[in-house]
């Protein structure tokens, strides 16, 4: 692989800054071309459902770097432009504004856009979506004491928004589809730890609802009218139904993309010469036998760092853990591992409380029923989810028993 003397990279969120600062600590000295569609430098998302949207930091709290930092990575950063086509074979990216980007190296960091709600009122200026630094912005100063906030699917953006408007004094009502919350991403004794923790907050949480439609009603506040002729009055919906990976600038210059474009663990394409990070691959995931895309602050980071180094010819491979994590109210949960079915948990401290985790062991079992951990789900127990996080990586087989007394310690093992 030739020594390339410029990169570009599509995406200023999380993977694009990481890409971009990566290349500049492993010596490239190359032109760095960082093209994003939002108005802003490189920034993550997280804070926007917790501290943006609470008014208690401004958007600059998203930022990955420091002004001065940005200014020493000599990016040539061009906001707020959208690229629209790859000529692979003449190594240039086009924007929406005429530019053709040259490039050696191709960086794809284009993320994921919020899935759209298909019913019949859906695009009333009450229904709001929460995935950009102006979303977060505008959503905020419709949320306060007295407001009325519905909230459209029970995941981890509508839960962290939920308890977000709560502590602002609006008065909340989630729906969700599924019989419990957070369905797809964790157990059911999470799903049911956070449906009491809402609860206990003054949340309303409607499971099983079948939304059908919305309509206006007077002063410009809505009403969502449910399947079994419930209507739920709302001043502002928030919806969070998943998010959908931005392949479709890869998919039309013709990258191989299945959920997500397809690379390997190096982040490489299916063109040796350009490279995807984040939100938007599909990469194979030794760790967990098959392959994934992983919609995480942690994913966008390492595969992002990955990549980088993999486009300067470096030999550096991704196998993630996955890691998951979610702050609501007082509540802290983490996540390591991500299983195709959750067996059964082995409890460690009351699920019934405040604060326990949950372990899942791997089917092949020793004589003495010891085995690997294969993921663990924490609530407010961080210092056991590090404990776990080594015992995962060491692969070492543990005893049911001693992961569920309280008196064996997990370091020791």
């Amino acid at each position: 692989m030739t020594t390339p003397q410029s990169v570009v990279i599509v995406g200023a969120g999380q993977a694009g800054g990481w890409a971009a600062k990566t290349l500049r600590a492993e010596g490239f000295a190359g032109r760095i071309t960082l093209v994003g569609d939002e108005p802003h430098p490189p920034h993550e998302r997280p804070p926007l459902s917790k501290a943006v949207l609470a008014g208690a930091s401004e958007p600059a709290v998203c930022d990955l770097f420091k002004a001065e930092t940005l200014a020493e990575l000599a990016l040539d950063c061009i906001p707020a432009e959208r690229a629209t086509a790859i000529d692979r074979a003449a190594r240039v990216v086009l924007t929406d504004r005429g530019r053709r980007l040259a490039y050696d190296r191709l960086v794809i960091a284009t993320g994921s856009r919020v899935r759209r709600l298909a019913v019949p009122g859906a695009d009333l200026p009450g229904v709001r979506y929460l995935r950009t630094i102006a979303d977060a912005l505008a959503l905020r100063e419709r949320l306060g004491a007295g407001a009325r906030l519905l909230v459209v699917g029970g995941g981890w953006i509508g839960l962290e928004a939920a308890a977000t408007a709560r502590k602002r004094g609006a008065t909340v009502t989630v729906l969700e589809a599924a019989d419990r919350l957070c369905a797809r991403a964790v157990p059911a004794e999470v799903s049911a730890f956070l449906a009491r923790l809402h609860a206990s907050h003054g949340v309303a949480i409607r499971l099983g609802a079948k939304l059908e439609r919305f309509e206006p009603a007077a002063g410009g506040a809505l009403q969502a009218v449910l399947a079994d002729g419930t209507r739920i009055a709302a001043d502002t919906v928030l919806v969070g139904v998943g998010i959908v990976p931005n392949v479709e600038l890869a998919r039309e210059a013709g990258l191989e993309v299945a959920n997500g474009i397809v690379v390997d663990d190096q982040g490489r394409t299916s063109d040796p010469d350009v490279f995807a990070a984040g939100d938007v691959t599909d990469l194979p995931a030794a760790r967990l036998g098959r392959r994934v895309r992983l919609e995480s602050w942690q994913n966008a980071q390492d595969q992002a760092i990955v990549a980088a180094k993999a486009a300067l010819g470096g030999d550096a491979r991704y196998d993630p853990l996955p890691w998951f994590w979610s702050d609501q109210y007082d509540a802290n949960i983490q996540m390591l591992g991500m299983p195709e079915r959750w067996p059964a948990g082995i409890a460690r401290g009351d699920p019934a409380g405040t604060s326990f985790s949950l372990f899942y062991l791997r089917g092949d079992r020793g004589p003495d029923g010891a085995a690997a951990i294969e993921a663990v789900v924490s609530i407010n127990a961080p210092r056991e989810l590090r404990a776990a996080r080594r015992l995962i990586e060491q692969g070492r087989p543990v005893i049911p028993q001693a992961l569920a007394d309280p008196q064996t310690s997990l370091q020791k093992l």
